[in-house]
């Protein structure tokens, strides 16, 4: 993955900082007239923004009367037949004065640089980022949550914004690679590309259901997968690079779960009564224990299944995850290891299980850590204290509106049981699709909880109550492809305009792979 080059050494100092039009929250202050303003003026200031920006965007240039009319007719304009000729067309078609600074001078673009040429295709593109280059060697256990993230998360420390990103990203990966070939047993042939190149995938993970489907699932024309009993769920990777070990300060152990797909994963989010943990959630097993237990770790049923069960072909995922976090420890006995647990929707429901068990599945396991995007509740609270117990570290990220973070609140009561609660684990990081400059304010439960959101939001997280970065430069083509109702119309009719539409065809590598962008480098 490639270095991402910063603009601040070719820009040129000016009394007004511009920012990216494309970011409405941004305004043009001038450093001779900063002024404070109350939230109503700071709103209205921000439409006009908006429609100034959107105005430099998508309206041309009036020529001059001395100059030809003509000039600005796209209909009459000659298409680019060279690569020099398709460059000059984009710089021009995008009004590159108003997006980046150093180009406020009266330079054609015959005189930009290739290297400024090379870091705009980066930034107007979709293609993949390479790993954050900021050193955490000597904080690493920071970052990685030993003291639960503190003075990290509010404001968003830009290196951890960093690392979530990756690791959201590697979930991503995930979910392209069994939407790839979602019926195929094995990961032969499977599209998984890692996001991070400085990874590579060790395992591939599957979860199996322990319950039979009624038989109105199994309609006529339903896909095999929908309907199997075993999925693949995920992988195990492990950082593999020299350098960026020394970045990192220790070689770290990736163990990656996507969300619900299949119709046994639904059912199985149902089940929601609590069962105890190390019972394996049999019925009867259960029903002899105390109405006075909420001292025994008990989690829900469905999503202990997924994690327990196995078939004569496939192994379950909790089997399988040990076996491979043994076998990794021992490979790299003696250097200095950390295991990160990281998912999304029911990915992150199973994070929490398997981050359990790892933790006390050998002496000295290294530091365990789960980084959950929009995690329902797992478990109650003596399960709560068994991780903390344990030394795992969670953060969870939350949008405000996802519903699903919030369920479920107490267990499905029944016959001659006590209802206890749940209870959420590790400490919260909280963003909110309202404070998106792309996102609508109406954005529905799906957008809420869909993956590519939350990380469009940790990108442009600053902190609480502060607006979204000006500087986020994580590309929204992946948002408008997954969520093209709740992007903001101007967003959608600029993509438009650019050549984008959402409903295409995947056509790059970088999307075709589920390899979202990296978050932004100063």
């Amino acid at each position: 993955m490639l270095v991402t080059m910063a603009l601040s050494h070719t820009a040129t100092p000016a009394l007004t900082r511009h920012v990216s039009p494309l970011n409405p929250n941004s305004s043009r202050n001038s450093v001779r007239t900063a002024t404070t303003s109350t939230a109503s003026t700071a709103s209205t200031t921000c439409i006009k923004t908006h429609l100034s920006n959107l105005d430099k965007l998508l309206k041309p240039s009036q020529p001059k009367p001395d100059q030809n009319p003509t000039v600005p007719n796209m209909d009459v304009k000659q298409p680019p037949h060279n690569d020099h000729e398709k460059a000059r067309y984009m710089l021009h078609a995008l009004n590159l004065s108003s997006l980046l600074p150093f180009l406020h001078k009266t330079a054609t673009s015959d005189e930009m640089s290739p290297r400024s040429l090379r870091h705009l295709q980066r930034l107007l593109s979709d293609t993949s980022r390479p790993s954050p280059k900021n050193s955490i060697a000597s904080r690493w256990h920071m970052y990685h949550g030993q003291s639960n993230w503190y003075g990290l998360l509010n404001p968003l420390d830009e290196n951890l914004r960093r690392e979530l990103v990756r690791y959201g990203d590697f979930v991503q990966s995930a979910y392209h690679a069994f939407h790839s070939m979602p019926s195929s047993p094995s990961s032969r042939n499977r599209h998984l590309i890692l996001p991070d190149r400085s990874y590579r995938t060790t395992r591939s993970l599957y979860a199996t259901s322990s319950i039979t489907l009624p038989d109105w699932a199994h309609r006529p024309g339903t896909p095999d997968w929908v309907t199997q009993r075993s999925s693949w769920i995920g992988y195990v990777a492990v950082c593999d690079s020299d350098r960026e070990i020394a970045r990192m300060g220790r070689r770290d152990i990736t163990i990656v779960l996507r969300g619900t797909a299949t119709c046994h994963e639904w059912f199985e989010n149902l089940r929601a009564s609590l069962t105890p943990l190390e019972e394996g959630g049999e019925e009867g097993e259960e029903t002899q224990q105390s109405n006075n237990t909420s001292h025994v770790p008990k989690v829900a049923r469905g999503f202990l299944s997924l994690y327990k069960s196995a078939t004569e072909e496939v192994k379950s995922l909790s089997s399988s995850v040990i076996e491979e976090v043994k076998r990794l420890m021992e490979l790299y006995k003696g250097e200095e290891l950390s295991i990160t647990v990281v998912g999304h929707s029911l990915g992150a429901a199973l994070a929490l299980l398997v981050a359990d068990e790892v933790s006390a599945c050998a002496p000295h396991v290294p530091p365990v850590a789960v980084v959950s995007f929009g995690g329902p509740k797992v478990g109650n609270q003596a399960f709560a204290e068994r991780l903390e117990n344990r030394g795992v570290k969670v953060l969870r990220v939350v949008n405000e509106g996802d519903v699903i973070t919030r369920v479920p609140g107490i267990e499905i009561p029944r016959i001659g049981h006590v209802s206890e609660g749940y209870a959420h684990v590790g400490v919260e990081l909280k963003v909110d699709s309202k404070a998106s400059p792309c996102l609508r304010s109406d954005a529905g439960p799906a957008c809420s909880h869909d993956l590519e959101a939350y990380l469009h939001l940790v990108d442009g997280f600053a902190g609480t109550g502060q607006p979204f970065r000006s500087d986020a430069k994580r590309s929204i083509a992946r948002l408008l492809r997954h969520q093209r109702t709740s992007v903001k119309e101007i967003y959608v009719n600029r993509a438009h305009d650019l050549g984008f539409d959402p409903t295409a065809a995947v056509m790059n590598r970088a999307e075709s792979f589920g390899c979202a962008p990296s978050p932004s480098y100063r």
